[in-house]
């Protein structure tokens, strides 16, 4: 494994930690602890950000450009990234069962989609 992939996989997961983490203690009102959710949330995307940049310059490849088609990309993974995030609530918190591991299914079938959308088909 080269240290760009190690460094990747260390620094992402704990980004998407804090920011799952941070989302949890904003968004559970047991925990009584919004702001620091907040924060914590925020820091993880900062880190995550920060992983990306220095992923890109350990590997001396470009960032890349923003695009329309690289804006809907990335849109249509924050709506995906919600449908699951929305039928994962449906089971856990609204005990709505059923109905919550077929949305979570929608999500995961169009997370998997963006492989083939961003990779494409040889």
């Amino acid at each position: 494994m080269k240290k760009s992939s190690f460094f990747a996989l260390v620094f992402g997961t704990v980004s998407g930690v804090l920011f799952a983490l941070g989302m949890c203690m904003a968004l559970l009102p047991e925990w009584n602890a919004f702001t620091e959710g907040v924060i914590m949330g925020a820091a993880g995307i900062v880190l995550g950000a920060i992983t990306a940049l220095i992923w890109c310059k350990m590997e001396n490849k470009k960032l890349p450009k923003m695009n329309g088609k690289n804006v809907f990309r990335i849109l249509y993974a924050v709506v995906a990234v919600l449908v699951l995030g929305t039928g994962m609530c449906m089971c856990l918190v609204w005990e709505q069962i059923i109905w919550g591991t077929l949305i979570g299914l929608l999500g995961i079938i169009m997370l998997i989609a963006l492989i083939p959308m961003i990779k494409g088909i040889k």
